[in-house]
């Protein structure tokens, strides 16, 4: 276990830069006001998440691989990572959803009703906390992986 403290605490990390990209989307009314903005604006969000997967691989590789670190070495520690975040996503959602913006699934409801994108029915199967949970929960190891295998690529070094 000891040797997987960095992966836990960079999937730590992770899950808190969440919270607060959502507090960010909040607050600049992309849950609200915005809110047609915010199937763009959310996207953005994989700008600083893939920053905080270099970190992290870079971080592994000096603290626990004498500054050395294979492809696989790297792809192992990112799945670590992923597999953290994907743990932790139902409380994240729990917390997003509860406390940081708890009229985000209304709000995408009347919108996506409102703008013929879905039914009124389809939109509240999609926009609830039970399916943000199982989407987040699946969605963190695939995207985390995906990063992890082209991140790997560039902090290996011998």
């Amino acid at each position: 276990m000891k040797s997987r403290i960095t992966e836990i605490k960079w999937g730590v990390i992770f899950t808190i830069f969440m919270l607060l990209w959502m507090l960010m989307e909040k607050l600049l009314g992309f849950h609200g006001e915005r809110i047609e903005q915010h199937m763009i604006i959310t996207n953005f969000v994989a700008i600083p998440a893939i920053i905080i997967y270099v970190l992290a691989l870079l971080d592994k590789r000096k603290r626990d691989l004498n500054g050395k670190m294979t492809y696989v070495q790297g792809l192992i520690s990112g799945i670590i990572i992923s597999i953290v975040v994907a743990v932790l996503s139902p409380l994240m959602q729990y917390i997003t959803n509860t406390f940081i913006s708890p009229d985000f699934f209304n709000n995408m409801i009347v919108y996506t009703v409102e703008n013929d994108i879905m039914t009124e029915q389809a939109a509240k199967d999609y926009f609830n906390l039970e399916s943000y949970i199982i989407q987040s929960t699946i969605g963190a190891p695939i995207m985390g992986i995906l990063t992890t295998a082209i991140v790997a690529i560039f902090v290996r070094k011998k």
